[in-house]
């Protein structure tokens, strides 16, 4: 079927005379959606990818409930960066089971995989609905959107995450069948009390409130904390419009270097450097280069051979 959907696809595309994309919602891990039909893939021209998401979300938070399990790691972290899925014939203990297969990086580019840091699911599927900036200070915030905005994955953005939105976004539904509305609560509040949280913590998604609540609140953007996040943003995104190292697809050009103990990573692309300080204390990082974008200023040494970077912050120095 996802083949026929990738044929059908293309012949609409070349009837409209413009090109059309198809994306698959998937956490399959599975590279044949996005392999060209040629190449006996599905040829789909790209897919979500969680992991990436899993792998910055618990190393930048700490979080390690249900499928965080494996993920949290810079050694993690690092890895998924570098080739795409974490799990790729590897075990994922929130299955139960081997997951994945790996990605060939030298036929398939990171372009075809989409990063972000949060989505309707990943937001709505918390017991609380609670957005990262209602359990992340700004910096961390904008450690996040640096590693998924300066990756050779296609970046996709969640309403509202681009200035850290303070309003929730839980999950809703209108059923007007009784038996479906009563059944859709007990099965949240089962699934979530499996996973640690309060049954009491998830709101009822039938209440109209639930929903009034999970609107956002577009005049919070001009306030300071909101306006900061979101002019990074801006910067993050003009760097990548201008500069092609940003958007190389080819995960064989990538490469990452990290320290655990210190909770820095960077992600070299070219002759930039992405230096991320994961940590709360400021660390002296050993990745040269004149400072072009950061977070909180960082203090480049005399040579240019290190940089202190500031705690939760992060810098794109050029060598």
């Amino acid at each position: 079927m996802l083949e026929e959907l990738s044929v059908e696809t293309l012949r609409l595309s070349a009837h409209l005379r413009r090109p059309l994309s198809l994306i698959a919602e998937s956490d399959l891990n599975d590279p044949r959606t996005i392999t060209p039909r040629s190449a006996g893939g599905y040829g789909l021209h790209a897919q979500w990818d969680d992991d990436l998401h899993h792998a910055i979300h618990a190393a930048v938070s700490g979080e390690r409930q249900g499928y965080y399990g494996d993920f949290g790691s810079l050694e993690c972290l690092a890895r998924t960066l570098g080739h795409g899925f974490f799990h790729a014939g590897t075990f994922s203990s929130f299955r139960g089971r081997v997951h994945g297969r790996p990605l060939d990086v030298r036929r398939v580019p990171a372009s075809s995989l989409l990063a972000y840091t949060c989505t309707h699911d990943q937001v709505g599927n918390r017991a609380r609905g609670d957005r990262p900036g209602g359990y992340l200070d700004r910096g961390q915030l904008a450690v996040k959107a640096a590693l998924v905005l300066t990756s050779p994955y296609t970046p996709m953005l969640f309403m509202g995450e681009e200035w850290g939105a303070s309003t929730p976004f839980q999950y809703f539904t209108s059923h007007s069948e009784p038996e479906l509305a009563t059944a859709v609560v007990e099965g949240r509040r089962r699934e979530f009390g499996e996973h640690g949280w309060d049954a009491v913590d998830v709101p009822d998604p039938q209440d109209p409130e639930t929903f009034r609540r999970s609107t956002l609140r577009w005049d919070e953007r001009t306030e300071p904390e909101h306006a900061r996040l979101l002019e990074c943003y801006r910067q993050l995104l003009e760097l990548r419009r201008d500069r092609v190292e940003l958007t190389d697809p080819w995960l064989e050009h990538l490469q990452v270097t990290y320290d655990e103990d210190e909770r820095w990573i960077v992600v070299h692309r070219g002759v930039i450097r992405v230096v991320c300080n994961l940590g709360s204390d400021p660390v002296t990082v050993p990745a040269g280069g004149r400072p072009i974008l950061w977070w909180d200023e960082p203090v480049v040494n005399r040579t240019r051979s290190a940089v202190l970077v500031p705690g939760h912050s992060f810098v794109v120095v050029e060598s």
